[in-house]
């Protein structure tokens, strides 16, 4: 059993009030509300600080709780909904993100069951390979190492693992040898992983890269990564992104 929390805030700059954008006759945050309940999740809730989303959300019939404007990342956000509904350590939550009204439901359950079979990590994630030579090298795109038993390694903005021998020329072709991955950000979570990361300063190399999950590593708490079973659509960060997602849709059914 898990739980799917929602993180979802009305201030965006280059989107503003992107939840509350249409797709199509829905709001963005519905679309993503009804593919997240589409998953085995035992409860799906929408995490906001704005009073404008907590009543879209109540509005289509959904879930949704209220938590503090100043939480510092989605990660703090999750941990408070996790007190506020009073969920124990043991228990697992998947987060998915607001604008992501395409995340295949099989992947959310995919992360939780990752989850729940490694009870050595306390955070589970998912990744894809890399075909391209400029997303290797794209800082953007985040890429992560796993050791043989599929836990990470580390995540970085840098190319890694950087293949020497393949570079000592200069190519501008991808080696796949090196089987490069990216790091795809769908995360669940023990809520005792949680309630640790907020009491945790934020880490050196978390600054560093400006990846928050690194303070999970540098921490001690596993983290487990397998490839996505189902290709996982990116979210929507621009007007461009939004209009080519809602083409998408005028193809699928409402």
């Amino acid at each position: 059993m898990y739980y799917c929390v929602i993180p979802a805030r009305y201030a965006s700059t280059r989107l503003p009030g992107k939840p509350l954008r249409d797709i199509c006759g829905k709001t963005m945050i519905e679309r993503v509300y009804r593919a997240a309940s589409s998953s085995g999740a035992e409860r799906v809730i929408v995490a906001t600080d704005d009073a404008r989303i907590e009543e879209a959300v109540i509005a289509f019939g959904g879930e949704v709780v209220m938590t503090l404007a100043s939480h510092a990342s989605g990660t703090d956000r999750l941990a408070q909904v996790a007190d506020l509904c009073g969920f124990g350590d043991d228990e697992l939550i998947v987060n998915v993100q607001g604008d992501e009204p395409l995340m295949p439901p099989q992947v959310i359950d995919q992360v939780a069951v990752n989850l729940e079979k490694h009870g050595d990590c306390g955070v589970a994630t998912l990744c894809e390979a890399i075909e391209d030579y400029a997303d290797f090298i794209n800082p953007n795109v985040v890429k992560v190492v796993a050791d043989q038993h599929g836990r990470a390694l580390y995540f970085s903005r840098a190319p890694i693992p950087w293949p020497r021998d393949a570079m000592i020329d200069k190519r501008t072709v991808l080696d796949s040898s090196s089987q490069p991955m990216r790091h795809i950000g769908l995360y669940a979570y023990r809520v005792r992983s949680l309630r640790a990361f907020t009491q945790l300063p934020v880490a050196t190399l978390e600054a560093t890269e400006a990846l928050e999950q690194l303070r999970f590593l540098a921490n001690g708490v596993g983290i487990h990564i397998e490839p996505a079973r189902m290709d996982v659509p990116g979210g929507i960060d621009t007007e461009e992104d939004l209009q080519r997602i809602c083409g998408l849709f005028d193809d699928q059914s409402p």
